[in-house]
């Protein structure tokens, strides 16, 4: 009499164990494959973020400097005798307008620029590594 020994079209546990932990590798190196795409994409935004802050911090620097020079001719213009500056529209004016511009666009620039660098923060990356460690501690 011989023994057949039956055979089943289940797998067996090491081979469920070793499947289990390839498909985990595979999904760690999935993360760090995005991770590594997002960290390229916010350096990029980042760069964009320090063009705008730079063209901003030059901006409000402009804006500054035009308002030192509006205050020296705004003091001039206030000591100045009646009558003396025929033009309707006193140098402090014209300075004070000019200031008024750059400071609004250096502002502006400031405030893209932290927009920009706000979004740049991997967000996504931590949202699925956070789901990844959810679903296999959860999926006992």
């Amino acid at each position: 009499m011989a023994t057949q020994v039956p055979t089943t079209s289940e797998p067996g546990f090491a081979h469920l164990v070793r499947g289990i932990v390839n498909d985990i590798g595979d999904l760690v190196k999935q993360q760090m494959q995005f991770a590594r795409a997002e960290i390229k994409e916010d350096l990029r935004k980042s760069k964009e973020a320090c063009v705008l802050l730079a063209l901003g911090a030059g901006s409000a620097f402009a804006g500054v400097l035009f308002l030192g020079l509006m205050l020296v001719y705004l003091l001039h213009w206030l000591t100045a005798p009646a009558n003396s500056d025929p033009s309707s529209l006193p140098l402090w004016g014209c300075y004070a307008i000019v200031a008024g511009v750059f400071v609004v666009t250096g502002v502006g620039l400031f405030e893209a620029s932290r927009r920009l660098f706000a979004s740049s923060l991997p967000e996504q990356t931590v949202q699925t590594a956070k789901e990844n460690v959810e679903w296999i501690t959860n999926s006992k």
